[in-house]
């Protein structure tokens, strides 16, 4: 059995991932259900076959168990998008031997549609930095409450002070003509904001230990631009530049390219692909607003798009996607 190569469809689920191996021919050794363990699957299908192709989709817990496979059994494990293979099922049934067989069988023809299985070190800094995004709008939200607040009890604020400035929120504190109950609940509120500052102070404290000594968020910190939450997002999301052919396949990653919506003698373009982590395509439209004010090269971009009348939006995103080509190439000589 050490010799023979078998393609294995795993469905994955919390207690238990139903387990279908396939020959090279197609035929169904065996489709049962195993529990969520390693050690456990390796055995089963180990009584098949010694050289394993596998295929998992890509979810909340799939790629630890795909990376024991690698490490403990030696697997080839390959993660699966779910919407693709969902749109390549054709069929209103569902069930999980059929689920498993389809990724099986995926995997022995060549059609399986992959996604990246991220190292465990980037994996606990996507948790890391995903929870600092979380936290950032809670306190974005909270902000907005205690607007809020203020408009409906008609309090427009001291005139020539910026929102979010001490003497706004000295202010806001002290002589803002507010309610009783509205006074009560703005005091709340500030109070999750300093809890929410404290909190977003630990976890970056926390990411930059993580990183301290990481050569990927080294050198992106030493690109014009980059800032330590962007660098953190981008070696987060992306992980490893060099995954990647080309800027453009970067950039259509990111969600910075358009989608095409042609059709005969006409083309056009649909607005950004949808296709992507939205929270990384925000980090890097902000950071192209920006470069279009600080930056000499990507400000021109930005004026040049608008003199020809597209919108700041636009604009903004269009200086984001040349930007991020550009960091591919930066990121591939450095």
């Amino acid at each position: 059995m050490g010799t023979v190569a078998v393609f294995v469809g795993l469905d994955y689920h919390d207690e238990a991932v139903q387990v279908c191996i396939l020959d090279g021919q197609g035929r169904q050794l065996a489709n049962r259900e195993c529990r969520n363990d390693s050690e456990a699957i390796a055995g089963f299908v180990g009584r098949h076959g010694g050289r394993v192709r596998a295929a998992i989709e890509s979810c909340a817990g799939a790629a630890d168990l795909a990376e024991e496979l690698v490490g403990r059994a030696g697997w080839s494990v390959d993660l699966a998008h779910p919407g693709f293979v969902a749109r390549m099922k054709q069929n209103p049934d569902k069930t999980d031997c059929q689920d498993a067989r389809l990724l099986a069988d995926l995997e022995r023809v060549g059609y399986l549609p992959r996604v990246w299985l991220a190292p465990e070190p980037v994996r606990e800094l996507r948790q890391l930095v995903r929870y600092r995004q979380q936290l950032a709008e809670r306190r974005r939200n909270t902000k907005l409450r205690i607007r809020a607040v203020l408009r409906e009890q008609r309090c427009p604020g001291p005139a020539g002070v910026n929102p979010w400035t001490r003497a706004w929120r000295r202010w806001l504190t002290e002589t803002a003509p507010l309610s009783e109950q509205g006074r009560w609940v703005v005091q709340q509120h500030l109070r999750d904001l300093t809890r929410l500052a404290d909190d977003l102070r630990a976890v970056e404290e926390r990411l930059t230990a993580l990183t301290v000594d990481d050569p990927e968020v080294k050198r992106l910190l030493a690109q014009p631009g980059i800032g330590p939450v962007t660098a953190w997002t981008l070696r987060a999301e992306i992980g490893r530049f060099d995954r990647f052919r080309s800027g453009k396949q970067l950039a259509r990653f990111c969600g910075l390219s358009p989608k095409n919506a042609s059709s005969g003698r006409r083309q056009a373009d649909a607005g950004l692909i949808r296709a992507a982590n939205p929270q990384l395509r925000a980090v890097l439209i902000e950071a192209a607003h920006r470069l279009a004010r600080l930056d000499p090269r990507w400000r021109a971009l930005a004026q040049r798009l608008r003199a020809a009348g597209k919108p700041g939006s636009v604009a903004a995103a269009a200086v984001a996607n040349r930007w991020v080509r550009w960091l591919f190439h930066q990121m591939q000589a450095a």
